[in-house]
């Protein structure tokens, strides 16, 4: 079995916005209608889904009952006219409809590219481990407005791309300390300033590093509830589409050192890291503990493996945001502190 990548989307094809997890309040829908204005910009015919604004009867942080969310991305998922999803943005509790979809159905389906990150990677995690189709752990909605930063791209590009295009993407060195901008004063916002200095290192060891395998991974808070699962069966993975190895990723949105130390001791027993050659550690601005870093949570759970760990890895909650593509072969190198990730859509 080969992992499957989604048709590249062409002018004229439809893109789904559904709230798979949370709701968007109505103080920032201007930000939201600014962000469907930038996807049709690019030619593409936006098709907005019933679930997407918050509710009043509905109890809990999501836009509608799991039954009717779960309905609405399947329906998405089968069309053949849709040629992507993409969320508003995360959440808090998508994991409640992964028991409502037909998976079987899914993976007949010809396939759709999903997008998203955060709660998202509670579905577009299983997507790939269990229907085998790629999917992007990449902005969500709300976020494409902004420019990407030197040296990356936009989901809107890697869907796009041809199958077999190989792409490359090198991080500025910079990042955002400070917190998102505020949409309800900044609804039309595209830029985002980056005010801090930081380039990738390594956790395990010093020295350069040159890394391949299929990459897959996600937000540890909530992808650590799916792994082990038969939705979240990584080592299946590895013998059927990933032979050649994985290169994991995982990132920290806000859990403290503590929970994330034991949330990676789980995923490493569930299986998630065999098979791995590498695992890539997202910058973050999750609290430390009193007696443990974010780095020294990573390095209890992991630093045994014996493979090399790469930290501050743009691909988390702290901005830029790199795209990466579950499923897709990828390299990373690291020499003399310059770093570059290399994405094969094949």
């Amino acid at each position: 079995m080969v992992v499957r990548f989604p048709a590249p989307l062409r002018r004229g094809d439809r893109v789904g916005v559904t709230a798979m997890s949370a709701g968007v309040p109505a103080n920032i829908r201007s930000r939201l209608t600014f962000a469907v204005a930038t996807v049709a910009g690019r030619g593409y015919d936006v098709v907005l889904g019933n679930c997407l604004d918050t509710r009043d009867d509905v109890p809990g942080p999501v836009s509608a009952p799991a039954d009717e969310r779960a309905a609405e991305l399947m329906t998405m998922l089968t069309d053949p006219t849709i040629r992507a999803i993409v969320p508003p943005y995360g959440g808090e509790t998508a994991i409640d409809v992964l028991h409502l979809l037909d998976w079987g159905a899914i993976a007949a389906a010809e396939p759709t590219w999903v997008i998203g990150y955060s709660d998202i990677d509670t579905l577009i995690t299983p997507l790939t481990l269990t229907a085998g189709v790629a999917t992007i752990h990449g902005n969500n909605l709300m976020d494409t407005p902004y420019r990407p930063a030197d040296g990356f791209v936009s989901w809107l590009d890697i869907a796009a791309m041809a199958p077999g295009t190989t792409f490359a993407q090198m991080p500025p060195g910079r990042y955002r300390r400070d917190a998102h901008t505020d949409w309800r004063i900044e609804p039309r916002a595209t830029e985002l300033e980056l005010d801090a200095k930081g380039g990738w290192r390594r956790l395990d060891e010093d020295g350069d590093l040159h890394v391949q395998g299929r990459l897959i991974g996600g937000c540890i808070e909530t992808i650590s509830n799916v792994i082990g699962s038969p939705l979240g069966d990584v080592p299946r993975f590895v013998r059927k589409q990933a032979p050649e190895g994985t290169l994991v990723y995982v990132e920290a949105a806000e859990d403290n050192a503590y929970t994330i130390c034991r949330n990676l001791h789980g995923m490493r027993l569930a299986g998630c890291f065999e098979g791995a050659n590498a695992v890539l550690v997202a910058r973050t601005k999750a609290p430390n503990d009193a007696r443990m870093t974010q780095a020294e949570a990573v390095m209890d759970a992991l630093g045994s493996l014996d493979i090399p760990i790469v930290a501050d890895v743009d691909c988390g909650h702290v901005a830029p945001f790199m795209p990466l593509v579950n499923g897709a072969h990828a390299q990373v190198r690291l020499i003399d502190g310059a770093a570059q990730l290399t994405q094969s859509l094949g």
